[in-house]
């Protein structure tokens, strides 16, 4: 829902943040080692609506500190896996797991491990970004982060000094976008879902939200970004899994491939 439109409900923005103020009892997966409890896990996760099976079986793992991207065609299954893990939709068979919580079993403590940012970030447009951050953390925290701290949250995004106070209906989309960032890291997520983030910035714009989940992956969180772009793909993502009539045919490390053949790989299995 573009800036200046109806204002959000508390769960549409960062929905997740907001369904509950009590803290996560199960340890953070920050500083975690690999191969213990994935931030996400999908065990043989299907989907079907009426005669159309949208995702397929799904097998998939993210770990504390990778940034794992979903490449696909419109109607891959790239959004139905991350709504999946929101528990948006409830599977058809197998198992959303967050933190090794099944969101379905456990809808409220999946979600407070997690964040949400989707493709356009719904913020109350007559708000500040100070003010729409200090809402959301409020509403997700027993005790709110300072003001001082929130402050620092939006600077640690990219914000300027002389944008912390302006309503976000003037903001761009990359400018949204690092707000809906500054949500989540207030939040200490341990996980990301991310649904198109990229989609409509300009290269600049595109590049600093690469940086920021570099970040936030240095941190320790473990990130499922949806994606077009190839080229952000193989710059921000620890691994890349291609999806195709909602089964993942393809998943590789982007250390061990370059652009140009990801490129080649992605329309090979995009070819009938």
């Amino acid at each position: 829902m573009p800036t200046g439109q109806s204002t959000p409900s508390a769960r549409s923005a960062h929905g997740l943040a907001t369904t509950s103020a009590e803290p996560a009892t199960a340890p953070s997966l920050a500083g975690q080692q690999r191969g213990a409890v994935p931030g996400l896990e999908a065990r043989a996760l299907s989907k079907r609506y009426g005669d159309v099976l949208a995702l397929d079986a799904l097998d998939l793992t993210v770990h504390a500190g990778e940034v794992y991207c979903l490449l696909g065609a419109n109607g891959a299954g790239k959004s139905t896996t991350i709504n999946l893990f929101l528990n948006f939709v409830a599977p058809s068979a197998g198992q959303a797991l967050v933190c090794g919580t099944d969101v379905t079993r456990d809808p409220l403590a999946a979600k407070r491990r997690l964040a949400y940012i989707p493709e356009t970030v719904m913020l109350y447009p007559q708000l500040t970004a100070l003010e729409n951050l200090e809402y959301f953390a409020g509403l997700a925290a027993d005790i709110p982060p300072s003001r001082e701290a929130l402050l620092t949250q939006l600077r640690d995004v990219g914000l300027q000094d002389t944008q912390l106070h302006q309503r976000v209906a003037g903001f761009s989309k990359g400018m949204r976008q690092k707000v809906g960032i500054a949500i989540a890291t207030a939040r200490h997520a341990d996980v990301l879902l991310l649904d198109e983030p990229t989609s409509g910035l300009d290269p600049k714009a595109s590049n600093e939200f690469s940086e920021l989940i570099g970040r936030l992956r240095g941190r320790g969180a473990a990130i499922l970004m949806a994606t077009h772009d190839l080229f952000r793909a193989k710059e921000s993502g620890t691994r890349v899994g291609i999806m195709k009539r909602g089964r993942l045919v393809a998943e590789l490390a982007t250390a061990d491939i370059g652009h140009t053949d990801l490129e080649q790989l992605y329309l090979i299995h995009m070819h009938d």
